[in-house]
Parts: structure tokens; C-alpha cells; sequence
């Protein structure tokens, strides 16, 4: 039987909120091992002198413990 621990964790970007994703699951995973899922918990912007400056998502990764 495996257990799964969930964690939540919060990534930028100023390319696009795809490029956040990418950036914090590759984050996540040089620390966590067995990451098996990820879900979008919000999107955020940060805006500056009316631009966008930078894309942020909250996520939550999934990932199996060792046994």
C-alpha cells in the first residue's frame, strides 16, 4: 500500500503562468521525490506602472512517501 503526503507550494515567473508551473514543479523536484500530481490552486499577477511584471501560481504536488 503506498502513502501519499500532499504540499503546497508557490512559484513565479515573468514569462507566462505555464513558465511558473514548469519552474516550480522543476523546483520542487530536485527535494522532493516521487512527485505524481499537480493541481492549480490560484493564479496571481503582479502589476507595475500598469505592465505585467510577473506571474505567480499557487499549486499543490502530490508525491509518494518512501516506503
Amino acid at each position: 500500500m503506498s502513502i501519499a503526503r500532499v504540499t503546497e507550494i508557490t512559484a513565479g515567473s515573468s514569462k507566462s503562468f505555464d513558465d511558473a508551473v514548469e519552474k516550480g514543479i522543476k523546483r520542487a523536484s530536485k527535494t522532493i521525490r516521487n512527485i505524481e500530481g499537480a493541481w492549480i490552486q490560484d493564479q496571481k499577477l503582479v502589476i507595475k506602472k500598469g505592465k505585467i511584471s510577473e506571474y505567480r501560481v499557487s499549486m499543490k504536488l502530490s508525491f509518494v512517501l518512501d516506503d
